[in-house]
């Protein structure tokens, strides 16, 4: 069924749509107005969630971390057995990495020197992703290195790495970028290589979610730290989150605030619109009236007017928006389909409801006025 034969159905819908097409490069510039009107708001509320997904993509699993060291008022230089089993106890279910550290030189058989960080730990599955060989939730034996050292060094996987006398074999490549520091030169042993060491340097606790590492978090103050004593300084990413979101959200109502100002001046285009269109024809709504056309019959025609101008210029609004958003998608985030998300679709459809009521509502005025002419003034005008 095509437009024009269902709004028979509805005379006044009907005579709306006819009148637009009337005088059609005014009707076009109107729309123009709606169309970057929701263009303004559609693409910068996307181009808004694109940025927060980088920015969470970036601080990647960061946030679902809390890091554990001793404080400033511990009594020992590490964090102590006894601690790490309490705040085991404290995460209920989330993995919980103590950890100890070095530094040492591994050399090649080339001779060539690299400068790299040691870490001995046993729940290496928890904090590194591995680019070939194993990567043990239990490390017993061997050795994780990074993928970069060992290009640097010609390391392969079996080869053996010698740290305090002893060697390791290589049982897995850590890609460059995971595990809690972010990359680097890092060599990972099981923990008896560190064994002459009384303490722990540092705990990691990896949580469900940020929600759950911040409740972790809080549990471990609340438990070690009264006060202003520090006995374990406790350090959660899941805050920075929460601060990067609302930082970011607060930034998409501004946005948001912004593209509105475009689409409020579209509305005083259309009232404009309107309102000339209602006096051009003035003598044809007396007519109207002096036949019998009720005032309810005028008004919704008008109405529908202004309706069809914040239709038109809405859904072309939004198909251009959804353009741009996969084009800032691909920029920003490197995948297109992320546009397809109900994060960035609310933002169409806020930017087409936007502009059918301010449509609307800029077509109030002249519609009153033009159901409300007496006839006889009407067709005396």
């Amino acid at each position: 069924m095509s437009i024009t034969s269902a709004l028979w159905r509805f005379p006044s819908v009907q005579m709306a749509w006819r009148n637009l097409g009337r005088n059609r490069i005014r009707t076009a510039l109107a729309t123009l107005g709606i169309v970057i009107g929701v263009v303004a708001i559609a693409s910068l509320g996307i181009a808004g969630v694109a940025l927060q997904q980088q920015a969470t993509a970036n601080l990647g699993t960061l946030a679902d971390e809390v890091t554990v060291t001793a404080g400033e008022d511990s009594t020992t230089e590490g964090v102590t057995e006894e601690q790490v089993e309490e705040i085991r106890g404290l995460a209920g279910d989330a993995a919980v990495v103590p950890k100890k550290s070095n530094r040492t030189t591994l050399t090649s058989r080339d001779g060539q020197e690299a400068r790299v960080s040691v870490t001995a730990l046993t729940e290496a599955s928890a904090l590194y992703d591995v680019s070939a060989g194993d990567n043990p939730d239990r490390l017993q034996s061997g050795a994780l290195l990074t993928n970069s050292t060992a290009t640097q060094l010609g390391f392969e996987l079996g080869d053996p790495v010698e740290y305090d006398g002893r060697l390791y074999r290589v049982r897995g490549l850590i890609e460059s970028q995971s595990g809690f520091g972010g990359g680097g030169n890092e060599l990972v042993l099981p923990l008896s290589a560190l064994a002459d060491q009384q303490y722990y340097d540092s705990v990691t606790i990896v949580a469900a979610n940020g929600r759950e590492a911040q409740r972790t978090a809080d549990a471990i103050e609340a438990r070690f730290n009264e006060g202003d004593e520090e006995v374990l300084s406790v350090t959660s990413f899941a805050s920075v989150q929460e601060n990067i979101d609302a930082f970011l959200n607060t930034l998409n109502l501004a946005l948001i605030g912004i593209g509105s100002i475009s689409l409020v001046v579209a509305s005083v285009a259309i009232l404009n619109v309107m309102l000339m269109s209602t006096i051009e024809r003035r003598g044809e709504i007396g007519v109207l009236r002096a036949v019998g056309i009720r005032r309810g019959e005028v008004l919704r025609m008008i109405l529908a007017e202004a309706a069809f101008l914040g239709v038109i210029g809405g859904v072309v609004g939004a198909a251009v928006s959804f353009a741009v958003g996969l084009v800032v998608f691909q920029v920003l985030a490197g995948d297109p389909t992320l546009v397809f998300g109900w994060e960035s679709i609310r933002y169409l459809l806020i930017g087409f409801g936007f502009a059918v009521f301010a449509s609307v509502l800029s077509g109030l005025y002249p519609a009153w006025k033009a159901a409300n002419d007496p006839p006889v003034e009407a067709l005396r005008g």
